[in-house]
């Protein structure tokens, strides 16, 4: 489809004249908003898991926090990942365009890597139903950081970086496999 398509304008113009006379907007986002940002999906062609399916292990609880040679590789990833570097992209900015104007109510994404509200989206209006990469919280005492605070520690050499506040396991505030869901209530649409 190419933008001198008609069955695209006529989409189009069908969206924007939804949006115009909408009350609330709630904008439902997944992996493909991220992929022009960079961040491969887990689960297509390219994606983490199809590529090495043992890094699956690395998103189970049971095994992060069981087995410190799953914590250090889950760390190691976590500094090589393309998302710690990646920038919003278009669609992203899209969004928040949305929201300026009145039109976006609630955002919720599937996606933990903070782009929405990198690229401005208010966060009190995105909900990351998956956690987000871009802190740190201690599974004992909730302790929370900035995740560029233990990647410091990281390349420093930390291999398994403890809870400056109680000695506990780190991890990012993402929701692994097993693990329950924290994510705030949505209200009435």
């Amino acid at each position: 489809m190419t933008k001198s398509d008609p069955s695209l304008a006529n989409s189009l113009a069908w969206a924007k004249s939804l949006l115009n006379h909408a009350n609330r907007v709630v904008v439902l986002t997944g992996a493909g908003i991220s992929t022009d940002s960079g961040i491969p999906d887990f689960r297509g062609p390219q994606g983490l898991w199809t590529r090495d399916p043992e890094a699956e292990k690395l998103s189970d609880i049971r095994y992060y926090l069981s087995d410190p040679e799953i914590r250090k590789k889950a760390w190691r990833s976590r500094v090589e990942s393309p998302a710690m570097g990646s920038r919003p992209n278009s669609g992203h900015c899209a969004l928040v365009v949305l929201e300026q104007r009145g039109v976006l109510d609630t955002l919720v994404t599937q996606n933990i890597d903070g782009l929405h509200q990198l690229a401005g989206n208010t966060a009190e209006r995105v909900i990351e139903i998956h956690g987000t990469m871009r802190f740190v919280r201690c599974m004992s005492c909730s302790y929370r950081v900035p995740m560029g605070v233990v990647l410091e520690r990281l390349n420093a050499g930390e291999a398994d970086p403890a809870c400056p506040e109680c000695g506990g396991i780190l991890k990012s505030a993402t929701i692994s496999f097993g693990q329950e869901s924290r994510a705030r209530r949505l209200g009435p649409s």
